[in-house]
């Protein structure tokens, strides 16, 4: 059974999602992909100690990786791109190229872009670390402007 909590963060509300006490999702408000509200079964504020704590920690800046069990529902190579993004070390970017390149299938940039912004579990999942051929920007389900905040946040330049 899902159930669901909504936390602060300095990036706005952040939903968090478990089926069967296992965190399943991240969603930011407005976020592109996100399922429906009613999708999250009912609140539950008591569930997600263990989250919490550790996004806490990482929006303090002293973790720079989760450790959380989480349920990720996707097609096998969906998977294997959000496997690939959990590996692209916290401050550091990888290009949509890089990441098809490491799957093996090097033409399969936008498959892998696509995947990317499937991603159900943002930020611990950091689909936010994925940038463009040219180092620039691209697409983010969150935001341009809160994925350049992450950015900044992770490489130490963040002005909050």
């Amino acid at each position: 059974m899902k159930k669901h909590t909504v936390i602060d963060s300095p990036y706005g509300p952040l939903t968090l999602v478990a089926d069967d006490g296992v965190l399943c999702g991240l969603y930011m408000t407005g976020q592109r992909h996100r399922p429906p509200e009613e999708s999250f079964g009912p609140r539950d504020d008591t569930l997600f100690g263990a989250a919490e704590e550790q996004l806490e920690a990482y929006f303090e800046g002293g973790l720079k990786e989760f450790t959380l069990q989480l349920r990720m529902a996707g097609t096998p190579f969906q998977r294997e791109v959000w496997d690939q993004l959990r590996g692209i070390p916290y401050g550091e970017t990888r290009s949509y190229g890089e990441l098809a390149e490491a799957l093996g299938n090097p033409g399969a940039s936008r498959a892998v872009g696509l995947a990317n912004g499937k991603n159900p579990i943002g930020i611990i999942v950091p689909c936010h670390r994925v940038v463009g051929a040219n180092g620039g920007l691209t697409g983010y389900g969150g935001g341009l402007d809160r994925k350049q905040r992450l950015l900044d946040f992770e490489s130490g330049t963040a002005l909050f």
